[in-house]
């Protein structure tokens, strides 16, 4: 849907609150410009237009970025409610018909399989009346568009904290090493595929296996690892409630005596949400989120 031709509210232009807002987590009008896709001549100008607006000064400038003044800390809860009233209003605007609202939900890439498929299941069962808006993304993104109400609910790993956001564990989910080896052993580099899982895994794997370092395949996408692994062979490790299945049929096997890592999902969401829309996604959710046969749905 195309931005609402008139994003004004209060006084306040639309896009005033959302470059604050940016300006506000990346500390910096330079990384500002750059995720705004704008100059920093046109973020600046926009701060300037904003501080006149409210008669206060909201940042103060340094070498070191940006930090926000006291009148900028007092302003932030009430930007991400404008923005997010605004994201919310344009959305309901163009809820199909039978529907009571749009549900819009993000989640991150190396998730979706099987959580967002199971919960979109569950949620045609519950039958909520809900237009449903998804997306795969990156858990950077997903979390922006939640702070600024493109998003009802994120599904993410390892999500930061900010402020006006709630984070929910859903699942401790483990990272298995499984092989296609019928005799499972400890890979050499050119038989492992390293699935990349994210810093916190890396640095633990680092550890665990420094040998295994210049894997032979990386893969950024669990899904495209785990089918790589099954359609040329290997070892890797991957999420155990996907390759469930695969362990079951002795497609793969376990490799014993091999360290787990937790990979745990969450669910983030705004803390003003609306909870007739958000609280039974979250239920849904909470529900598939134990599944661990993709044909139980809820």
């Amino acid at each position: 849907m195309q931005e609402c031709c008139i994003q004004k509210e209060s006084g306040v232009d639309i896009n005033l609150a959302r470059t604050f807002l940016v300006i506000a987590e990346t500390r910096s009008f330079q990384r500002a410009a750059s995720r705004l896709h704008v100059s920093q001549t046109s973020v600046s100008a926009r701060v300037r237009t904003l501080e006149q607006l409210l008669d206060r000064r909201l940042f103060v400038r340094n070498k070191g970025g940006a930090s926000l003044t006291l009148a900028g800390e007092q302003f932030l809860p009430h930007a991400t409610s404008l923005v997010q009233v605004w994201q919310r209003a344009c959305q309901q605007v163009a809820v199909p018909k039978g529907s009571r609202a749009v549900l819009a939900v993000g989640c991150e890439i190396s998730l979706w399989d099987p959580l967002l498929l199971r919960w979109l299941l569950g949620m045609r069962e519950a039958d909520l009346s809900l237009a449903i808006r998804t997306e795969v993304g990156v858990s950077q993104l997903l979390l922006d568009k939640v702070a600024a109400g493109v998003l009802d609910i994120a599904i993410v790993y390892a999500p930061q904290q900010r402020p006006g956001l709630r984070v929910e564990l859903l699942i401790e989910e483990k990272l298995v090493m499984v092989t296609t080896e019928k005799v499972p052993r400890l890979p050499e580099p050119a038989d492992y595929v390293y699935v990349d899982w994210g810093p916190e895994f890396a640095t633990q794997h680092g550890l665990a296996y420094p040998d295994l370092s210049n894997a032979a395949v990386i893969a950024g996408l669990g899904p495209l690892g785990r089918e790589y692994l099954l359609a040329a062979g290997g070892t890797g490790y991957f999420r155990l409630d996907v390759v469930r299945t695969h362990l079951d049929s002795g497609l793969l096997r376990r490799v014993p005596n091999t360290p787990e890592f937790l990979y745990p999902a969450f669910a983030v969401y705004a803390a003003g949400a609306d909870p007739d829309i958000v609280a039974p996604a979250l239920d849904v959710l909470r529900k598939v989120a134990t599944l661990r046969d993709p044909a139980r749905a809820p």
